[in-house]
């Protein structure tokens, strides 16, 4: 073990520990390098790493502080893995979504509020306006399809699915964007499952919103062989029907 990787420890032992709390400003360098047993140097470096993972926050000329330890800014670098991937891994990455996804929408459906389900349907009318009057606006279109989703995780009562939502569907938008413009009529299949999706939520239907979700995310899964840079075999046809 690295002495960067004692400093990220000890830090996140004091943390864990009540020694920090979140919003609390760390000792001074001199005395944190001597508590945690490094060189001041390591002590920077730890810093740092704490710094991208989102727990620390160095303000410049005021010292070193333990963020609010929100849980989606903590889970915010997952999306930096996924980014590592490449495209290779669209395939894996869209099926973690529609799992955490299909979960979710079942959570918000016992416990969405009647002002996000107002929010949502504004949302979804004014996506109708736009694919009865400019039907080209895609990337509005996506703006509205990433609110509409936003709005679900955050209704479902737990901040640390919310989080990993927000990592793994930030990764989708080129694949959505694509989708759009190469697929004719997708954007109303989508806002028709969308419109699915809002009836579940509106009538507190948690299997019923599950399914209409996981249906919808499965159209998009099944548009990834397409993608530029993806494989381009297509599946075997089916069999001509015997009468």
């Amino acid at each position: 073990m690295s002495r960067t990787d004692d400093v990220v420890n000890g830090i996140k032992r004091m943390i864990l520990n009540g020694e920090l709390h979140p919003g609390e400003r760390l000792p001074v360098e001199k005395e944190l390098a001597e508590t945690l047993g490094v060189s001041r140097g390591s002590l920077r470096e730890g810093v740092r790493a704490l710094s991208i993972l989102g727990v620390l926050n160095t303000r410049q000329g005021d010292g070193t502080y333990v963020t609010a330890l929100d849980v989606s800014r903590l889970l915010a670098p997952m999306g930096f893995v996924v980014d590592l991937q490449g495209e290779g891994q669209a395939r894996e990455v869209h099926a973690i979504r529609r799992l955490l996804e299909s979960e979710a929408a079942r959570l918000a459906a016992t416990r969405i509020t009647d002002e996000a389900l107002e929010e949502a349907r504004v949302l979804l009318e004014e996506a109708g306006r736009i694919l009865d009057e400019t039907p080209d606006a895609h990337e509005r279109i996506i703006e509205i399809d990433i609110a509409f989703h936003r709005i679900i995780a955050t209704h479902t009562g737990n901040s640390v699915l919310t989080g990993m939502i927000e990592a793994f569907a930030s990764r989708t938008v080129r694949a959505r964007l694509w989708r759009s413009l190469r697929e004719e009529g997708i954007d109303r299949r989508t806002h028709a499952e969308h419109y699915a999706i809002w009836r579940a939520l509106h009538f507190h239907e948690p299997e019923s919103a599950r399914i209409r979700m996981a249906n919808h995310l499965l159209g998009v899964e099944d548009s990834l062989p397409f993608l530029p840079g993806e494989d381009e075999a297509l599946l075997p046809e089916p069999p001509p029907h015997e009468s």
